[in-house]
């Protein structure tokens, strides 16, 4: 080998074992976007509105950024046993059993609070039986979760506190979605109201994000917050309600998001020592 070309590789790993989460959210953004920004690009530069279908696509060419990059850091980083471990840790099946109720969290509240609103708001917050949307969830799930809770969470969690970092992972997690935000639930485009959609979803999506870094850390089990993960995307395709205009859609997922809020509230209670760690 090229002292040259050793020299090159030996920098890489240098930089990628000093500032691990750092270059795996610019490779993460970086892939995802682009991979959006290319499905959008025949419509950006005819200066044409996104049609519904295109804002759908942009978001499977988004996986692409969280799975490959968890794989390549960790391949980079820890060699073939970080790559043995990683995927051990997405085969980890075997946990606890009251674990797995955990869940129910997103159909369950969910469902709730849009039961809720129909009943003493308006009956437009019907919740939804769409069930193909599980069909959707599953690909976001298992993809992201290789390097939201196989790669980054655990690096994160290094130098820095569990609740500082599942935090800030939440709202970078939040962040990452930008690109699609407009296409997300049924009340699309969102127009005036898409920065309040924005800040409910991010609302609901960093309380979700540590209630899942909750259960890894209890586990090591990525397959869990894979399922936990296609739970609550899956949850909100299937629930959704279908007849929402864009604010009352943002008012929802805000009331949900609060909802698991307190859910965060009570796990950092009866788990004293997380706050600590």
């Amino acid at each position: 080998m090229p002292a040259e070309h050793s020299s090159s590789i030996n920098d890489q790993a240098t930089l990628i074992s000093r500032y691990p989460v750092i270059t795996y959210l610019a490779l993460t953004f970086a892939i995802s976007w682009a991979g959006a920004f290319a499905v959008a690009a025949p419509h950006i530069f005819r200066h044409e509105s996104l049609p519904k279908l295109t804002g759908i696509l942009m978001f499977p060419a988004m996986l692409l950024g969280p799975s490959l990059t968890g794989i390549l850091l960790t391949g980079l980083s820890y060699g073939k046993a970080g790559l043995r471990n990683l995927f051990s840790r997405m085969a980890r099946l075997r946990v606890p059993g009251i674990w797995y109720t955990t869940l129910l969290i997103p159909p369950i509240l969910i469902f709730t609070v849009l039961t809720l609103l129909r009943l003493f708001a308006s009956f437009v917050y019907s919740p939804n039986l769409f069930w193909l949307g599980l069909f959707f969830a599953v690909p976001a799930g298992f993809l992201e979760e290789i390097g939201w809770m196989g790669y980054a969470f655990p690096e994160m969690t290094v130098k820095k506190s569990f609740f500082f970092s599942s935090i800030l992972l939440g709202l970078l997690w939040s962040l990452w979605h930008l690109p699609v935000i407009n296409f997300l639930g049924v009340a699309t485009p969102h127009g005036d109201y898409w920065f309040a959609f924005f800040l409910a979803f991010s609302t609901a999506m960093t309380a979700m994000r540590v209630i899942i870094c909750w259960i890894y850390t209890n586990t090591k089990s990525v397959f869990l917050a894979q399922l936990l993960h296609t739970c609550s995307t899956g949850s909100l395709i299937i629930f959704g309600a279908s007849h929402v205009t864009a604010a009352k859609e943002a008012l929802w997922y805000g009331v949900y998001g609060v909802t698991l809020w307190v859910v965060v509230g009570i796990i950092a209670l009866r788990n004293p020592r997380l706050t600590n760690a």
